[in-house]
């Protein structure tokens, strides 16, 4: 039986992102051929990542979804190499993805949708006894940037987040396994994006890397990603408002940049 998730994870973790896509907001096409994924998923846990968050589609805005083929064929090389060697998630929407995933050895499903997109994920999950990482979007990521609107977002987020939590858990995830997303970029202005750093209450994934919103927050209204500098003060502030988990790009950075931290706080 796994340890509780804040065991096997202990704040703060970094979970390094590994895109095999050729069009991911920060780092389409940089992991694309299997090789060059498996050498930075590789480099990723050297430079200190916790784990690494394997996916192959992309949920950037405006972005369309793949088949299930198409995702297993990018994915399954990748994790077939390493799932065995370090500790890997799998990005995915898809039942019969986690399910390869999980038997290839990820031990962590990250699903963007919260398990609404596959009615059989949920199943998968709580059978292979895996962690589990809900994370709220608002409409899909073709539509998701499109005038957000909330009545108030902690509060919005957090009841959906806490909806989602009872769902896995009526279908036999263990509540101890599963962490929340409150989903940095995904239907939210860059003002709501910050807010929700300050709300949630179970083990927290945060996701800021290279977000526009930090581009923006510097000074390039026009930015598509955000610099490495604010990223890393980011994950500093979110890791000191009780974020367990930081999912970034530049994990070495970030690790150092965590340490000092944790350190400079006591």
């Amino acid at each position: 039986m796994r340890p509780a998730l804040e065991e096997r994870f202990v704040a703060p973790a970094v979970m390094g992102v590994v895109n095999v896509t050729p069009d991911s907001f920060s780092d389409g096409g940089a992991s694309l051929r299997p090789d060059d994924a498996i050498a930075t998923a590789r480099r990723m846990v050297g430079d200190g990542a916790t784990i690494v968050d394997i996916g192959g589609e992309s949920t950037r805005p405006g972005s369309d979804g793949v088949s299930l083929d198409e995702e297993l064929r990018r994915v399954m090389p990748v994790l077939d190499a390493v799932a065995g060697e370090l500790p890997v998630s799998i990005d995915t929407t898809k039942a019969e993805v986690a399910r390869r995933a999980v038997a290839a050895g990820a031990e962590l499903v990250n699903d963007v949708t919260a398990l609404r997109a596959d009615p059989e994920l949920a199943g998968v999950v709580a059978g292979a006894g895996c962690y589990l990482c809900l994370m709220h979007m608002l409409g899909a990521p073709r539509t998701m940037q499109d005038d957000p609107r909330y009545d108030d977002v902690a509060s919005d987020v957090a009841a959906f987040l806490e909806e989602r939590l009872a769902f896995a858990v009526s279908a036999g995830v263990r509540e101890e396994l599963v962490c929340v997303d409150p989903g940095i970029g995904f239907g939210k202005t860059t003002e709501q994006n910050f807010e929700l750093v300050r709300a949630l209450g179970r083990p927290v994934v945060i996701g800021f890397s290279r977000k526009r919103s930090l581009g923006r927050l510097v000074g390039d209204p026009g930015a598509t990603t955000g610099p490495l500098a604010a990223s890393l003060a980011a994950a500093v502030t979110a890791y000191e408002r009780g974020a367990t988990i930081l999912r970034v790009h530049d994990v070495r950075e970030t690790v150092e940049a965590l340490a000092v931290a944790k350190e400079v706080s006591g």
